[in-house]
């Protein structure tokens, strides 16, 4: 546990988020209608996502990434979650995981990796909940990383999410 804390630490720290507001928001359950994020930060190692609104952590979820998470997404189908800077550039609300926030991926670096390596970069990468009809696996689907690239949370917190995080918001993913 000590462990994981230093390192959500030092991420908030190289984000320039102030330390203070770390301790005194991210023990909230549950977000105000009212609080609109406008930076998602997703610390890949640490499985978790962290919600920011001017500068303050207002909730860190814990994820589930892609089937081999460590380093960026290079190629589609290479089961990696990508590294780099994104928004939100749109939801889908009928999505085969509950509901889905797109994620901006490729962005141009991962484009002229894609080029240079002769492959494709793929896409459709999301913030997503749990496949329909599985809802009930609920947080348990985060024992083992399962996804072909996307960030999973629990359907309760994809709403959360969703509800929270308007079209635009700066996604940051680090490794």
């Amino acid at each position: 546990m000590a462990k994981n804390t230093f390192h959500i630490l030092a991420a908030i720290l190289l984000l320039n988020v102030p330390i203070i507001n770390y301790f005194s928001n991210c023990r909230a359950t549950t977000l105000s209608e009212n609080v609109k994020v406008d930076k998602v930060v997703v610390l890949k190692k640490k499985r978790c996502l962290v919600l920011i609104s001017e500068d303050h952590i207002v909730k860190i979820y814990d994820i589930a990434l892609g089937r081999c998470p460590r380093g960026p997404k290079i190629k589609d189908g290479d089961g990696r979650t990508p590294e780099g800077t994104y928004k939100i550039d749109y939801r889908v609300s009928d999505s085969r995981f509950h509901r889905a926030l797109h994620i901006s991926y490729p962005n141009s670096l991962d484009m002229k990796r894609a080029r240079a390596l002769g492959v494709d970069p793929g896409g459709g990468i999301m913030i997503h909940g749990i496949r329909n009809g599985f809802g009930r696996v609920g947080k348990f689907h985060r024992l083992y990383d399962w996804t072909e690239g996307c960030i999973a949370v629990t359907n309760e917190e994809i709403e959360e999410i969703w509800q929270t995080v308007p079209d635009g918001t700066v996604v940051k993913i680090m490794p």
